[in-house]
């Protein structure tokens, strides 16, 4: 029998990195070593040093291996999934001039409202890019940081997304993928390349950027003497191009070209996301028409708060996570960072509907609806994007796969399928983004498709799958009512 070969597959999100060691052959997960992350800024300010993620990186990667029990030199390859958006900027020696500005920093908004009047309005943008520029996209960052701090905008030398930044610190290449690329706004869907005018518009030079690979399965590098010693792997191992957080978690469900298409999937970390696998080409101005990581489209729509806030509206309550009721006539949208989905960056918290015989558990069911309903409103516009109807019965009975850490969450699953009158499914398979880039790494070293990878992987999943109940219109259309009217006085759109 061969030895076992393994891969690394690493999740570096907002909060800390994930590494995770699977079986080339079967997918199995191995281990998972972590890591945290520092984030720091008070406002709308959301920023990390660089720095912190390679860190993370090698300790995750340490803790991992060591959990695995296995000698480094099983390990034939490691990819990266990052946050999407984050603006990172190196001097000429590759080092980080200043703290990366987060996807979640709000403080861009008045410059992502400027470009978007400046290309002629919304659907100039996504005919262009595929996506219309809000406060969490990179392109608002770099006017941002050119109009507040010129000094370290002057002396930039190269732009980097927090993927491509650990990729390059692997392979000493720089490199990125259509995915992660396309959550720019100066690359175009449309061409599949940066787009020149875009990149004139905002004062930067192609030669600042990275090479675009045409996957994020793509082997762009071998892992580098230097990083190889940090890490403890054998230097020489397929070094992949990496993708974005929600490509990944896409690719490691199995969806995309050689997978599902048009299947939709519900993300609940710290932020919400809708999204799906599609060969059809997004043009809605209320989604993010995201490349997907293997040659396909993911259209996808963002919220800002989503677990995070709800845990904080249980702090402030004194309840646990899962102490909640049905919010009654309560509605509470819990926009603590302001909003991205709808576009309202400086929005706060609402609470409305309050009398004498609420309970702090329907406060807090309440927060959980209207995080819920943020995310699930755009499932339809969705739909629409991939050419689907959402009036088709067979449409409306797709199943919604439901991932990230509130799937974990009994109350976070029971608001969505009360909410969505949708069957559920949550995948056995967990650690979806890190399993993803764990894909990624395997086609790098010789292993062929990704998407075709994770589906074969996943075939040994045991997936829970819940059927449907009555939806919930009454409390669907009492909290949509509320968005609607408030929107503009109380919640700043």
């Amino acid at each position: 029998m061969p030895p076992r070969t393994v891969v690394i597959g690493v999740d570096s999100s907002t909060q800390s990195t994930k590494a995770a060691v699977t079986d080339t052959e079967t997918g199995e997960l191995l281990a998972v070593g972590r890591a945290p992350h520092v984030v720091t800024g008070e406002g709308g300010a959301r920023e990390t040093d660089p720095e912190v993620w390679w860190l993370a990186l090698c300790d995750a990667v340490a803790a991992g291996l060591k959990e695995s029990g296995l000698s480094p030199s099983a390990v034939v390859g490691i990819a990266v999934a990052g946050q999407q958006h984050g603006l990172v900027t190196l001097d000429r020696a590759g080092r980080p001039l200043r703290p990366s500005l987060l996807w979640n920093d709000t403080r861009s908004a008045p410059q992502a409202a400027a470009l978007v009047a400046e290309l002629g309005g919304p659907e100039a943008w996504t005919a262009r890019t595929g996506t219309v520029p809000v406060a969490s996209m990179t392109a608002t960052k770099w006017r941002w940081l050119r109009e507040n701090d010129p000094a370290n905008a002057e002396a930039t030398a190269a732009v980097r997304l927090p993927h491509d930044f650990l990729t390059e610190r692997l392979a000493g290449v720089a490199a990125t993928d259509p995915g992660d690329a396309s959550g720019t706004c100066w690359y175009s869907t449309a061409t599949g390349a940066y787009d020149p005018d875009l990149l004139e518009r905002l004062g930067l030079d192609v030669s600042m950027l990275p090479e675009v690979a045409a996957t994020g399965g793509t082997r762009i590098g071998s892992l580098t003497e230097s990083a190889a010693e940090a890490l403890g792997l054998p230097a020489g191992i397929a070094v992949a191009a990496g993708t974005g957080d929600n490509m990944s978690a896409a690719v490691g469900l199995g969806l995309g070209g050689a997978g599902l298409l048009d299947h939709p999937v519900l993300s609940l970390g710290t932020s919400g996301t809708v999204f799906a696998a599609s060969r059809t080409r997004p043009a809605s101005t209320a989604l993010s028409g995201f490349a997907g990581a293997d040659g396909t489209y993911l259209p996808l729509a963002c919220t800002l708060n989503c677990t995070l806030a709800v845990d904080k509206v249980a702090a402030l309550l004194g309840l646990h996570r899962d102490d909640a009721t049905p919010g009654g006539e309560a509605v509470l949208l819990p926009y603590l960072d302001g909003e991205r989905t709808p576009d309202l960056p400086t929005s706060s918290g609402l609470l409305t509907g309050l009398r004498h015989d609420t309970t702090p558990q329907q406060l807090l069911g309440a927060a959980y609806e209207g995080a819920a309903f943020t995310v699930l409103r755009a499932l339809d516009e969705l739909l629409l994007a991939c050419g689907l109807d959402p009036a088709d019965p067979e449409v409306a009975g797709r199943p919604l796969r439901l991932i990230g850490g509130g799937a974990q969450g009994r109350t976070w699953v029971e608001t969505v399928r009360r909410l969505s009158g949708r069957p559920l499914i949550v995948p056995g398979s967990g650690e979806l983004v890190a399993l993803g880039a764990a894909a990624l790494a395997a086609s790098a070293a010789g292993g062929g498709d990704p998407v075709a990878i994770a589906t074969r992987w996943n075939e040994k999943s045991e997936d829970a799958e819940l059927p449907p109940v009555e939806r919930d219109t009454e409390t669907w259309e009492r909290v949509g009512t509320v968005l609607d009217k408030a929107s503009e006085p109380l919640l700043g759109g």
